[in-house]
């Protein structure tokens, strides 16, 4: 069996293969400000005859808040109240007001283990996959079924086998990988199906850079992107959960059955930019140097750790924002902005130029503030690019890695990090 058969089977109680249909128990449910409201309401028309309005485990619940933190207009403000309100009337325990991006926060506090059946209702829940989760984000009717019983309806689904291997060049990273993976499959490549990512490349990357690529495995239509639990897990877990083991089952048979197998040597990769306006209009960085750019967006879920800050500010040093650009940096958690303040990050950034903001998803989704005006061009490290994502319909967003977007910062062009 697929890692994805094995959990489904688990999920289900029974064994499974892909395009059988399931109703699995979930291990983990999430929800934030912006889809929490409507799932706390069909929650409520779900028991409306019932006695008794209780989740069915409110600790297996997680509310976040996140994407308009804080509450940025009174319709935000009155979303808050009402999810606060169901926190406490319900129990649930796991409910963070300002700890950060969910996608960062899940992980980060140990909600997500290897063999885990996660839902969210945000389409980069699948990003926990990158801890050998089955993890696939939802709709808000089905989070309210999910609150109600625990349980949800699924196609197990078939699953694409991407072998990465080769060593990263310098100043190319996982998210280089991604994109070109997305560039190469196209955004409706993996419809469905769950994104497994092996090989040596994806083995050698740590935590922070696996997180990045199974973020981004929606961004080519997968339902799920795994990456299989090893000793970098282990360690990742070992210092959340407390007496945590690595169970060598959570992966992928060797006779396991697979819909596709495609391979990629990266060793000769060069710095990928994803251009206006979809993911998978994905071109080498040396066919899009010298745009020039009004912002540079360093965070989101998808590269808002320590590990994506510290490649801007060592590439940065003590040279300024370049003139007339609006350098946004953005952790992704409480934590990791406070390991980005004790290293000095804060300081340097602010001296120049650039702005730091408190964890939260900024301008990533369009929302709260850091907002493209008409024709405007941003160049950011976050996960999509459609038409007015960050702003205004006719401003134009680029994606990258965190050494592209630092670059790019003290040039005021799209420029190769290469060259830094």
């Amino acid at each position: 069996m697929t890692i994805s058969e094995k959990i489904f089977s688990k999920a289900s109680g029974k064994t499974v293969k892909a395009g059988e249909f399931v109703m699995a128990n979930i291990d983990r449910a999430m929800t934030h400000d912006i889809t929490g409201p409507l799932a706390v309401e069909g929650f409520y028309e779900i028991m409306r005859d019932k006695e008794e309005k209780k989740v069915w485990d409110p600790s297996k619940i997680v509310i976040l808040f996140d994407h308009q933190v804080p509450a940025d207009s009174l319709n935000a403000a009155a979303n808050h109240i009402m999810l606060r309100k169901f926190a406490k009337e319900q129990g649930i325990i796991n409910y963070d007001v300002y700890e950060g991006v969910c996608h960062q926060v899940m992980p980060e506090k140990g909600h997500v283990k290897p063999g885990d059946l996660v839902v969210g209702s945000d389409s980069h829940t699948c990003a926990y996959g990158a801890l050998g989760a089955f993890s696939t984000g939802i709709g808000s009717t089905d989070m309210a079924a999910v609150f109600a019983s625990g349980k949800l309806w699924f196609k197990v689904p078939e699953t694409i086998r991407f072998e990465v291997n080769g060593k990263l060049p310098k100043h190319v990273y996982s998210k280089d990988v991604i994109l070109h993976l997305i560039g190469d499959v196209g955004a409706e490549g993996a419809r469905y199906k769950a994104a497994e990512y092996a090989g040596s490349t994806v083995r050698d990357m740590p935590m922070s850079e696996r997180m990045t690529v199974s973020n981004m495995a929606i961004e080519m239509g997968g339902k799920a992107g795994i990456i299989e639990a090893d000793k970098v897990t282990e360690k990742y877990l070992q210092e959340r959960i407390p007496g945590f083991k690595l169970d060598p089952y959570w992966k992928s048979d060797k006779d396991a059955v697979f819909s596709e197998r495609r391979e990629y040597d990266v060793s000769n990769l060069e710095p990928q930019v994803a251009c206006p306006h979809n993911v998978d209009n994905v071109k080498p960085v040396s066919e899009v140097e010298g745009i020039k750019v009004d912002q540079v967006f360093v965070g989101s879920c998808t590269n808002g750790r320590f590990e994506d800050i510290e490649i801007v500010a060592r590439m940065m040093g003590d040279e300024p924002v370049a003139k007339g650009v609006r350098l946004l940096i953005i952790p992704a958690s409480r934590t990791e902005y406070m390991k980005v303040l004790r290293a000095g990050y804060i300081e340097q950034f602010m001296e120049a130029g650039a702005m730091v903001e408190s964890p939260c998803c900024g301008p990533c989704m369009g929302g709260s503030f850091g907002l493209l005006g008409d024709g405007e061009v941003g160049l950011a490290t976050s996960n999509r690019n459609f038409k007015g994502r960050e702003g205004s319909p006719q401003s134009f967003v680029y994606l990258s890695s965190p050494a592209t977007a630092a670059a790019s910062a003290l040039t005021g062009e799209i420029t190769d990090p290469r060259k830094i």
